[in-house]
């Protein structure tokens, strides 16, 4: 009865235990979140918190004696805890799914999975031999868990490294494409997934670091600070996760040839904007300017690439093409100076007495404080107040 209940609580043991319940309980919020908000990226994040959760669970028990005793290690031996080849995968699709909000996964990312599959016959394979067919051990004969196998864990690094790659690349994509086609790009830039990928990144080096100083990675030894640092980022990027409030508002995505697209019911030519030659580009800057000033059309706060091409009657890469090249702008920072110049135009008018700055800076279409402070130093390269002050306003 001892050994059924026995759990050794030492130093080890106990705080690994304490980071294994909270991705159990980080990962159930997260799924419940994403349920109940319809929320695909928190689907995501919660079932790589559940897989950080399982692959400290080795070295937790180890700590803890359990593969100390015949009967418990001979069960341990057969469950993949560290699903290495599925967590890269995940981490891209989270990634897809937090900008994308039209992501769905279709049978073509099955082949993502096919390495965790094929790994999980693998795992099957070994439990069937060794418990049903053979009468003794033949794959662990050697008494070591296979999950913790030199090529496995080598393997699955370059794999998480891969799709890290790859997450990144889709991330700097978005972030080239957004500030070509909306206004408010700052408000979706996704800030939170650099830190998140920065994250991982460290959870990756960690592992080069102690391959390099313990390649004996089946031993448990100095592996203990290893899976402490490991524990500490993934329940970071738990709790980070969780409390992200912002969620994808566009449809994005790029194919396999790394080209970016956005999906647009307008047009969906995807030329670059410095790649189309435009005749008279004088009259199609006048045509924007005299847009913007007469409609004022910059006061909409979600105004779009797309709005603007509506208005003009053509389409979406044209106009995109003329604010770059006529304009030496992106459309996001050339929206937000029309913004800063209907500021300053009420400032030197002297509504800021009677009004706050930011009431003004709503009024004149940015969506918050941050974005406006930004916006206002980086075309006047002064601070609102900055501003007031030295123009003695």
């Amino acid at each position: 009865m001892d050994e059924l209940i026995f759990f050794d609580f030492n130093q080890k043991s106990a705080v690994l235990l304490i980071f294994f319940f909270n991705a159990i309980v980080f990962s159930f919020l997260l799924l419940k979140k994403g349920f109940k908000e319809n929320r695909r990226d928190s689907h995501w994040l919660g079932l790589f918190v559940l897989l950080c959760g399982l692959y400290i669970c080795p070295f937790m028990l180890g700590y803890a004696g359990w593969y100390s005793i015949k009967s418990y290690r001979e069960f341990l031996f057969f469950i993949p805890f560290q699903q290495l080849f599925l967590i890269g995968p995940i981490i891209f699709f989270y990634t897809k799914s937090l900008l994308n909000k039209d992501f769905k996964l279709l049978k073509t990312h099955y082949i993502h999975f096919l390495p965790a599959a094929l790994y999980l016959c693998y795992s099957l394979i070994v439990f069937v031999v060794d418990t049903w067919i053979l009468s003794e051990f033949y794959f662990y004969a050697d008494g070591r868990d296979k999950d913790l196998a030199f090529w496995y864990q080598m393997t699955g690094l370059v794999s998480m490294l891969f799709y890290l790659i790859l997450s990144y690349q889709y991330y700097r994509n978005y972030r080239k494409v957004i500030v070509d086609e909306v206004s408010y790009a700052d408000e979706i830039l996704f800030k939170w997934i650099s830190h998140f990928m920065l994250a991982f990144s460290l959870l990756l080096i960690l592992r080069v670091c102690f391959f390099i100083l313990n390649p004996e990675w089946g031993e448990f030894g100095s592996k203990y600070w290893y899976y402490l640092c490991f524990s500490i980022l993934y329940l970071h990027i738990a709790i980070a996760g969780y409390s992200n409030p912002i969620r994808a508002t566009i449809s994005f995505d790029y194919g396999p040839t790394l080209k970016s697209r956005m999906e647009d019911a307008v047009d969906t030519s995807m030329l670059n904007s410095e790649e189309i030659e435009i005749p008279n580009i004088e009259d199609w800057k006048i045509k924007i300017l005299l847009l913007i000033e007469e409609k004022k059309i910059y006061t909409n706060a979600n105004l779009t690439l797309s709005d603007i091409a509506v208005l003009l009657n053509t389409n979406r890469n044209l106009v995109s093409a003329i604010i770059n090249q006529g304009f030496k702008m992106n459309f996001n920072d050339f929206i937000n100076s029309k913004r800063v110049d209907a500021v300053i135009e009420k400032i030197k008018k002297g509504e800021h007495v009677d009004n706050t700055l930011l009431g003004i800076a709503l009024d004149s279409g940015f969506n918050s404080k941050a974005t406006f402070n930004r916006a206002f130093k980086k075309h006047t390269l002064f601070t609102p107040k900055q501003y007031i002050m030295k123009n003695d306003i």
